[in-house]
């Protein structure tokens, strides 16, 4: 048996409490709370029985800890999990890595002379029904993937009522659908076959009230000889999100709410299930929680490893370019920087 882990959640907001009480329902860890806001932090703690508390991270990092999540919004990721490696942790970073690739040379760089781990929290990657669909997908049985077509819309303000005063508010901060929604939809793809090499993009904002950042978007990708087509709102009725590949010889279909991935072969076939699964309201996170703490285990590879993670960032940041320049753009560009 590993010993128990000394973790320190930085910012206990709404996602931050979320990976708080999934590390703790691994029961592997120790956990602290690194939080500036007085009121948030002792609530927070009084719910999850945490015991020590921080305001600042400087008065967290002069404590022993070995891990850290950075749940703060995104564009202070990186300057926190530089300052978390520095003192000599490991380090999980909610999504999206940032808002710029500002400094992720300096936290690969650093990461590697430390000797420490990074993993990016895309939580589709702990899905078990997207997990058996790209396993089945690369076997190859049903030919070459040739299409990719993501389609996701839910009521943002059922879901996350305090959007007009959060992050969410201002693009600066890692708000707007594309860097808070749509990233997991990018991620996903990328995850299921291959990076995008260029994309074309459009997108408005609709109908959310109290913000002027984006609601809706569109994009056309090329990933590989794979022709992707993703869209996105945060404002219709319906809570779904579907992931379709369509092969040479078949196509495979992810439905998140749903739980299941199935497949068809034939024309007019019947659908079958090759995976489904009933999963409670942590479960995805509790696995997600699980799978870094066997990847600082050795047991296993990170679910989404920090290349990756930067790599949606550059698609993130190249779906903003494109719709400002009007124009086809290619990632790989901010990956150079």
């Amino acid at each position: 048996m590993k010993e128990r882990r000394r973790l320190l959640v930085v910012g206990v907001g709404s996602i931050g409490e979320r990976h708080l009480r999934c590390f703790q329902a691994t029961d592997r860890v120790d956990i602290s709370i690194c939080e500036l806001n007085a009121d948030l932090r002792q609530q927070v703690a009084e719910r999850y029985s945490v015991k020590t508390q921080y305001a600042d991270l400087d008065s967290a990092l002069a404590e022993p800890h070995d891990f850290a999540v950075i749940a703060t919004p995104a564009h202070l990721h990186i300057q926190m999990a530089q300052r978390v490696v520095e003192a000599g942790l490991d380090v999980f970073i909610e999504k999206p890595l940032s808002t710029s690739v500002d400094g992720v040379a300096d936290l690969q760089k650093l990461l590697k002379e430390k000797q420490k781990k990074a993993g990016i929290a895309y939580v589709y990657r702990a899905h078990p029904a997207l997990a058996a669909m790209k396993a089945d997908l690369d076997t190859g049985r049903y030919g070459k993937p040739v299409e990719l077509v993501v389609v996701s819309g839910q009521n943002f303000p059922t879901y996350r009522p305090a959007y007009r005063d959060i992050y969410y508010k201002s693009r600066a901060t890692g708000g707007g659908a594309v860097q808070d929604a749509l990233t997991h939809s990018m991620n996903a793809g990328e995850y299921l076959v291959g990076p995008v090499k260029a994309l074309v993009a459009d997108y408005a904002h609709q109908v959310l009230e109290g913000v002027d950042v984006e609601d809706t978007v569109h994009v056309i990708t090329r990933q590989g000889s794979v022709l992707g087509n993703f869209s996105l709102n945060q404002h219709q009725p319906a809570n779904e999100s579907s992931i379709t590949v369509i092969c040479e010889r078949g196509m495979l279909r992810f439905e998140y709410q749903k739980s299941w991935y199935r497949h068809v072969t034939e024309p007019e076939g019947e659908w079958v299930v090759g995976y489904q699964e009933t999963l409670e309201r942590d479960t995805l996170f509790s696995r997600q929680a699980s799978a870094f703490l066997d990847y600082l285990d050795d047991f296993c590879p990170p679910l989404c490893s920090l290349e990756e993670g930067l790599q949606t960032l550059a698609v993130n940041l190249s779906i903003l370019e494109s719709v400002e320049q009007r124009a086809w753009v290619e990632p790989a560009h901010y990956l150079t920087h």
